[in-house]
């Protein structure tokens, strides 16, 4: 069974209307589970390795100058640049002045963002645990980088309320269209019902403005009993966020139980469905719930059952692989692969299968401003890979 909460607390209530499901679109509905796979392509590409010796590599993001900033789990921020000589191999060197951030099980430095008007304000963005292993938070902050320091740091969002537990902390960002900033919130494995309480941010995606004000505009704003940053519920561990800004769409993907990983296309408001309903079961085997679906709960466009563990996800619309433009990339660890997702009027199409033959467990995949992929492999030893056009 389900463990029940100490807390006396609001639970949302599950919208029935059709008008709610005709907002995904009737294509995007009729995406059930697993999508077929095609076959992957054929020495089409080569693998360098950009830099190595990172200590379980979280993310990376391109500042302007085509730098690359690398987060490392252990706490550190890496800042990359093109060998001066033009070998694969690049620079690295560590960003000072970075805030505490806790360290423990799954807990550490996580997502790194860079402000679109970056050239002119500086401005990145990290999200990291915060606190203890007993009483813990999702943090999210803005600082100034200044050379290899950051200036100004300012904090802009902590979960609320504390957590225990050092694991589920979600954690990915994005800019949305229209410059706010959306963060996804794992439900911290310990009560896996606070993903659909409204008086926490477990199991959440919140949304804030650039400063860290709450926009008018949220879905819950104003609701009593609701914390007003809630931009959607019912989210495991969400660890992918992307905004396609061609087609005004959030994709989220989270990490299900045994089974029951999720792609979806994220809707102010809605509810999907974590713990209520599910493709996966848990670990023991048990039933987590009876429900694949219900009303009122969003369907995934994907599900990846078994599990491939997704990680982090890109877009890609560059000019190195033609055929791989309107795609989304998930990395996934279990897999230890990338799974190419192509977007056909915003519904996820036959998926390929990439990078297996690396053998290697994947944290992280970005579209570099070269039309290459940037991919991070997680271990002790991280690699940043860059995959280019053989030639």
């Amino acid at each position: 069974m389900m463990p029940t909460s100490r807390r006396s607390t609001q639970r949302p209530r599950l919208r029935r209307g059709t008008a709610w499901r005709r907002s995904l679109g009737a294509a995007a509905l009729a995406c059930l589970a697993a999508l077929p796979l095609v076959p992957a392509q054929a020495a089409g590409y080569r693998v360098e390795t950009v830099a190595s010796g990172l200590e379980f590599p979280w993310a990376a993001a391109f500042l302007p100058d085509g730098r690359l900033l690398v987060t490392e789990r252990a706490g550190r921020l890496q800042v990359l640049a093109p060998d001066a000589t033009g070998r694969p191999s690049w620079q690295a060197q560590p960003v000072q002045g970075l805030p505490p951030v806790l360290v423990a099980g799954q807990a550490g430095l996580f997502d790194v963002l860079v402000d679109p008007d970056f050239s002119r304000n500086g401005w990145i963005y990290l999200s990291f645990a915060h606190g203890t292993p007993q009483a813990n938070h999702l943090r999210v902050v803005r600082a100034r980088l200044q050379g290899h320091q950051l200036q100004e740091v300012r904090t802009l969002f902590t979960s609320r309320p504390a957590k225990r537990h050092d694991q589920h902390f979600g954690a990915r960002m994005a800019l949305l269209g229209d410059g706010t900033l959306a963060v996804t919130l794992g439900d911290g494995n310990v009560e896996r019902t606070d993903a659909q309480r409204m008086d926490t941010h477990l199991g959440k995606t919140v949304r804030i403005a650039r400063d860290g004000s709450v926009p008018a505009d949220n879905p819950f704003v104003g609701r009593a009993g609701v914390l007003p940053e809630i931009y959607s519920l019912g989210h495991r561990n969400p660890q992918g966020l992307v905004f396609v800004p061609a087609l005004t769409a959030l994709y989220q993907h989270e990490h299900g139980s045994k089974g029951g990983d999720e792609l979806n296309r994220i809707v102010p408001g809605a509810n999907y469905g974590w713990p209520l309903a599910t493709g996966g079961v848990d670990y023991t085997g048990a039933r987590i719930t009876p429900y694949r679906a219900l009303p009122g709960v969003v369907p995934p466009l994907a599900e990846w059952t078994p599990s491939i563990a997704p990680a982090g996800m890109s877009y890609y619309d560059g000019a190195l692989f033609p055929a791989w433009r309107g795609s989304l990339f998930v990395a996934a660890l279990k897999e230890r692969s990338v799974r190419r997702v192509p977007l056909q009027g915003g519904v996820p199409g036959p998926q390929e299968t990439l990078f297996q033959e690396l053998g290697e467990r994947l944290r992280d995949v970005r579209a570099g401003p070269d039309g290459a992929l940037y991919l991070l492999t997680d271990s002790a030893q991280g690699r940043v890979l860059r995959i280019a056009p053989a030639p």
